[in-house]
């Protein structure tokens, strides 16, 4: 996990969601990651408009105990908590979205949005060398990290790895089920070999929904984890100094003022 200087420890618990094409994740976590409020989670609105998944967002946390901080893993590119690419939520409805002010200002608190496989790396990382985190769900999606520090996020499910087909198309969850188990597995095989050989990582973390359907012999530095280990990376966000990878948005006064 991420043990860096970080810009803001005057928190006792955060509030981390981690949105999926499939479902939308949520807990309370103290700043260490442990769990305050059972793993709770809900399917995604199939039209899944800013509007719709941030009503979903406030009916999920209804109920759960109080937090200090928000932390959102987004499935897609993120910056200064605005999203730039959603493209298995729908990049017509999602670009330039400022869904970090959105949530702050519904929410009432302060929070930190990055890409879902960014946000769930602090919390399986090592802190040594570099790592790479990959999550397998409705999408592809990756992460880097060098001795613990998150670095600029890339799209690398977006590069082409058939003709007109990208890493997304090739092993997402469609492709899964149009080509069946056995094939999803090697093109997984292929796919883990590329990224072996381009990237060069000291250690690979796997996650998502579909991590778990990975049917052959793995490297050594290769490890399988959960969405729940994975969620506890929102408590660490808030571990890392405010830098071009990571940002805070707040309530706007005004709304402060209203008590909205």
């Amino acid at each position: 996990m991420v043990d860096k200087i970080n810009s803001d420890l005057e928190y006792n618990s955060v509030l981390a969601i981690d949105i999926g094409g499939s479902h939308i994740k949520a807990a309370v976590l103290n700043k260490n990651g442990e769990y305050l409020s059972e793993y709770q989670r809900i399917e995604t609105p199939l039209s899944s408009t800013p509007e719709n998944i941030v009503k979903a967002i406030r009916d999920l946390v209804r109920n759960f105990p109080p937090y200090d901080k928000i932390s959102i893993g987004f499935p897609g590119y993120v910056k200064d908590g605005i999203i730039k690419t959603a493209p298995n939520l729908g990049n017509n409805y999602w670009a330039d979205v400022n869904l970090g002010q959105l949530i702050a200002n519904e929410l009432q608190k302060p929070i930190r949005v990055v890409n879902d496989a960014d946000f769930q790396g602090l919390a399986l990382i090592s802190g040594k060398g570099l790592e790479m985190v990959i999550t397998l769900g409705t999408g592809f999606g990756t992460a880097l990290f060098m001795d613990g520090g998150l670095l600029p996020h890339l799209e690398l499910a977006h590069l082409p790895v058939r003709k007109n087909k990208d890493y997304d198309a090739f092993i997402g969850e469609k492709a899964l089920q149009k080509e069946g188990l056995e094939n999803w597995n090697n093109r997984m095989k292929e796919v883990l070999e590329t990224y072996k050989t381009v990237i060069n990582y000291d250690k690979l973390f796997l996650s998502g929904g579909n991590a778990k359907r990975l049917n052959f012999k793995l490297d050594n530095n290769i490890q399988i984890v959960s969405n729940k280990d994975g969620i506890k990376g929102g408590a660490f966000l808030w571990r890392v100094a405010e830098s071009y990878c990571v940002k805070t948005a707040y309530p706007t006064q005004k709304q402060i003022e209203n008590g909205n």
